[in-house]
């Protein structure tokens, strides 16, 4: 007899709760869909555009889902040719502030379907 058990006792079941009344296979259809699910909203976040703007809306820039740069608009009032820094400056305020919202609406929108579990590999 192994250390520890007592005698007439059979060991536990390891797997238990994977054998359940169809535990395992419902796990799996449950993932699946789960799968779908972020497929779809993956899809979705992909399709929005986000638009920011800096500089008082001197320069106003679209991001898309996919995190790539969509437009950029600049202002005539943001040209000046003495300092490009300046406007430099403005585009990458705007496109970066483009970049976080759309990282904070993929977040958002998997915890809401994961119900805020961090699964790993996503977005």
């Amino acid at each position: 007899m192994g250390k520890g058990m007592k005698a007439g006792k059979k060991p536990g079941n390891p797997h238990k709760s994977l054998t359940r009344k169809g535990g395992q296979a419902e796990q799996v259809r449950q993932f699946q869909a789960m799968q779908k699910r972020m497929d779809e909203v993956q899809t979705e976040i992909e399709a929005k555009e986000i638009e920011t703007t800096a500089g008082g809306g001197a320069v106003k820039v679209k991001v898309n889902g996919k995190k790539e740069l969509v437009s950029i608009e600049i202002s005539r009032e943001a040209l000046d040719p003495d300092d490009a820094e300046m406007l430099q400056d403005l585009i990458i305020v705007a496109v970066n502030e483009g970049l976080r919202q759309v990282e904070e609406i993929s977040k958002n929108e998997m915890e809401k379907l994961t119900g805020g579990l961090s699964v790993p590999g996503l977005l």
